[in-house]
């Protein structure tokens, strides 16, 4: 990315303004070092999103980072986003729910809060670009700006990324992607002796309690816990549920059934207040449809050709051939089918380790 200004800081740092997004945690915090201790002019920002019980915007968090940003000499700034966090992630993330699908609310978050309003704050500072913790690599060619996998495919983030514009990630940093986990990052972390608890950095949700999402699901929606019948493919009743946001696709565990064979969840119907269960080979599909669809380079990919597919964080990615549609809408179809793909979650379509581009789960094929 090409400076469009230069400055000269207290300490014969020049360059642009890099902004780093500091949750407190590890990631986040060593990728503001390595632009620390590579010259750049950092800028610590944590944004303030969830006002309790967040893991990475919390109060503690803030305080955190901060001790980060005192430790390597940069500024530190707390932005407030709560408004946009509760109406385009949080707000979303129960409506997906009492709508029967499973959302995937870092994906949204990403894209509408930290690479969105935070980033936009980030250039209203002065700042050139923003630089995250994501185990990502972006890479430029002349037609454009590219999203890759991080050369540690076992913390590989690009999945949550996947729906950038190219604006979006030619003003994006990701100082960790050709960094592995273990053998790189954490011990630059005690080498640049960071004062934060070095440790994994968590996959939970970070505005619900681990295992407790139905809490946040019923803040927004208090009705949401109606009880209603658990029922067979043939439409036998099983069981009963206690509200289907506690419920999502390919779930076997917590469903209080006992006896006969496994049972997993094959579909949530919503209209019907139930959840149908079914073997592991009805809980199976062979394609998926996709809606909402966006591309990175802002244009489809060839069609005819195979690509990888993940339709949830961290699955596969498995070969896959994708058919466009109208309105956004695409069909997916794996070489071989695939279990618990649930509506909701996003589907991010990969040539080889390059991310194209994806969109939400409306149904599984099948």
């Amino acid at each position: 990315m090409e400076a469009k200004s230069q400055r000269a800081e207290p300490g014969g740092k020049t360059g642009p303004l890099i902004a780093v997004g500091m949750s407190g945690g590890t990631d986040s915090s060593v990728a503001a070092a390595l632009l620390v201790d590579q010259g750049h002019d950092v800028l610590g920002v944590t944004a303030r999103m969830w006002k309790e019980g967040s893991r990475c915007c919390s109060l503690e968090a803030v305080q955190s980072a901060r001790k980060v940003c005192w430790h390597l000499g940069i500024r530190h700034v707390v932005v407030n986003v709560l408004d946009d966090f509760m109406q385009n992630v949080a707000g979303r993330f129960a409506e997906e729910y009492v709508q029967g699908r499973t959302p995937s609310p870092c994906v949204a978050c990403n894209q509408t809060i930290k690479f969105g309003a935070l980033l936009t704050r980030a250039v209203s500072f002065g700042c050139e670009a923003l630089a995250t913790g994501h185990y990502a690599r972006r890479i430029d060619t002349e037609d454009g700006v590219h999203l890759h996998r991080g050369a540690d495919t076992s913390r590989d983030q690009s999945y949550f990324l996947h729906r950038l514009s190219q604006r979006q990630l030619a003003h994006a940093l990701f100082p960790l992607g050709e960094m592995i986990k273990q053998k790189d990052v954490v011990p630059y972390a005690r080498e640049r002796e960071l004062p934060i608890a070095v440790t994994e950095e968590s996959r939970d949700i970070c505005f619900a309690p681990p295992g407790q999402h139905h809490e946040v699901v019923e803040r927004f929606f208090p009705d949401a816990s109606q009880p209603g019948d658990i029922v067979t493919m043939q439409g036998d009743v099983v069981g009963r549920h206690e509200g289907i946001h506690r419920c999502t696709v390919g779930q076997r565990r917590g469903l209080g059934l006992s006896g006969g064979p496994p049972l997993y969840v094959v579909r949530i119907d919503a209209e019907q207040n139930r959840v149908v269960v079914g073997s592991r080979e009805e809980a199976t599909a062979p394609g998926c449809v996709i809606e909402d669809v966006r591309w990175i380079s802002g244009h489809p990919p060839p069609p005819d050709e195979t690509y990888a597919v993940s339709v949830r964080y961290q699955h596969g990615p498995v070969p896959a051939t994708i058919k466009h549609g109208d309105d956004e809408r695409c069909t997916i179809t794996f070489s071989e089918a695939q279990f618990g793909v649930a509506p909701g979650q996003a589907a991010v379509v990969y040539c080889a380790d390059e991310v194209m581009g994806g969109g939400w789960i409306a149904r599984a094929d099948g």
